[in-house]
């Protein structure tokens, strides 16, 4: 389902009003709500990897908990383990498994060698590398004691799978995120009013700058050998903006949503083209994912 269809609309509106006008007082059940209706829009793109998300939600509240029960870190290292070794490992199968195969078959064929290796034909799941650095993220907080493991599985479900920032983020910690959805949340009009207007800011960005960027970057790129250089390179331009506009412009929809249930999400661009410089550019662009990986990867292995 996208930000920008009409499904999305009539979802949102029948979604908003029953968490706020018949689940008004009952946190629990509007959490479930945000459960189910992530999990409807996840699967109104393909049901079959529904069950992936759920797999992966299972492993990292049980693995919370038993890092957290371990009598010694040597247990609490084999959990983690366990976490990364099954998260890391179906990201990398679902984005990685054609590229290696095809590589296989295509390197024995330049040295005149058949291969008997068939290629798969294997689907990238949307969002999968948002909702597993989410999940991945949990339970290394837990088991460097940052955190304390949730006990709901519901509240723990919602935060893995919160349908705004389902598919194209921003990466949340569920520090912020999950501490959230477990406390009471209280309607503000002004909030709401600026939830508003971020979606609008976000449409205007994918409808209007994006999509009329891809326009020309896909006609440049298509055929590229009749154009001047002059024009690639406008091309490489307007295909930047694409890029902006595209993942900026579902940042902001996603935030503005978060913001009509009551829920703060952090801002994930920073108007990254007025940076002074490219590192200054790339800590405005996606800042959510730098953030992980500073945090998750750099620093750990020594900064």
């Amino acid at each position: 389902m996208l930000f920008q269809s009409f499904e999305f609309l009539v979802f949102l509106t029948f979604v908003f009003g029953l968490y706020w006008f018949i689940l008004k007082r009952h946190m629990q059940a509007q959490n479930l709500l945000i459960l189910a209706a992530s999990y409807f829009f996840y699967g109104w793109w393909d049901w079959r990897f529904l069950g992936l998300i759920v797999f992966s939600t299972l492993i990292d509240f049980v693995v919370g908990l038993k890092i957290t029960a371990a009598s010694n870190q040597q247990s609490k290292k084999a959990w983690l383990g366990l976490s990364l070794l099954v998260n890391l490992g179906l990201l990398g199968y679902f984005k990685y498994a054609n590229f290696f195969i095809e590589s296989w078959i295509d390197a024995w064929s330049y040295l005149g060698i058949s291969s008997n290796v068939s290629s798969l034909n294997v689907i990238l799941p949307v969002g999968i590398s948002f909702y597993t650095f989410q999940t991945l993220s949990y339970s290394i907080d837990v088991y460097r004691g940052d955190i304390k493991p949730t006990r709901n599985l519901i509240n723990f479900a919602a935060f893995v799978s919160f349908f705004p920032q389902l598919v194209a983020g921003p990466i949340e910690r569920a520090s912020k995120l999950l501490v959230q959805l477990e406390n009471k949340r209280i309607f503000k009009y002004e909030e709401g009013v600026a939830g508003l207007r971020l979606i609008l800011l976000g449409l205007f960005k994918k409808v209007v700058i994006a999509d009329t960027c891809a326009l020309h970057v896909n006609d440049i790129f298509a055929n590229y050998a009749d154009y001047s250089g002059p024009t690639l390179m406008l091309g490489a331009i307007y295909f930047g903006f694409q890029l902006y506009g595209d993942f900026s412009g579902y940042s902001d929809i996603a935030i503005g949503t978060a913001k009509l249930f009551g829920i703060q999400l952090m801002t994930n661009f920073k108007m990254p083209f007025f940076a002074r410089d490219h590192g200054e550019f790339w800590r405005r662009w996606h800042i959510s994912m730098g953030a992980w990986f500073r945090d998750y990867l750099y620093i750990p292995l020594g900064g």
